[in-house]
C-alpha cells in the first residue's frame, strides 16, 4: 500500500483560519504542519478550525504537534476547533485524552449548515446569529 502524500491546505478570511490536512501525518511531515500552522495558531484575532476529512494517518509526533498548536491557542484564551474527523482517528483522540481540548463541529461526518460555513471560511463559532 502507497503512503498518502501529505498536503496541508489553508484558507484564510477575516476572523478565521481554516486548516484542511490530507494523507498522513506523521515524523516526516510534522515539521510542515508545525511552519505553516503556529503562525495562524498564533494570531489571537482569528478562529483556528482543523479539517480532518482527507487525514488518513496521524502518529504521535502528528499529536505533538496539534498539541503544541493548543498550548499556542490556550495561552492566549483560545482553542481550536475540527471538523470531519474520520472515526479513527477521533478514536485516537479519545484514547489520547485530545478530545476534551477540541472543540468538534456539529455535522463533522458531512452534512449540514454549520460545517458548509465552515468549509466557506467562517467557522460557526464565529457567526453571529443575533447580528452582534
Amino acid at each position: 500500500m502507497e503512503a498518502k502524500k501529505f498536503k496541508v491546505n489553508v484558507r484564510t478570511a477575516p476572523g478565521c483560519h481554516l486548516v484542511a490536512l490530507s494523507g498522513e501525518l506523521d515524523l516526516s511531515t510534522a515539521d510542515m504542519l508545525r511552519r505553516q500552522t503556529e503562525p495562524l495558531a498564533a494570531d489571537t484575532g482569528a478562529s483556528l478550525t482543523l479539517d480532518l476529512q482527507e487525514l488518513v494517518y496521524i502518529d504521535s509526533t502528528g499529536i505533538g504537534v496539534i498539541v503544541g498548536l493548543l498550548k499556542i491557542r490556550q495561552a492566549a484564551g483560545l482553542g481550536i476547533q475540527v471538523q470531519h474527523v474520520p472515526a479513527k482517528i477521533r478514536r485516537l483522540f479519545d484514547m489520547t485524552g485530545l478530545t476534551r481540548f477540541l472543540t468538534f463541529l456539529a455535522g463533522e461526518s458531512g452534512g449540514g449548515g454549520t460545517v458548509e460555513a465552515a468549509r466557506e471560511g467562517v467557522p460557526p463559532a464565529d457567526r453571529k446569529e443575533d447580528g452582534r
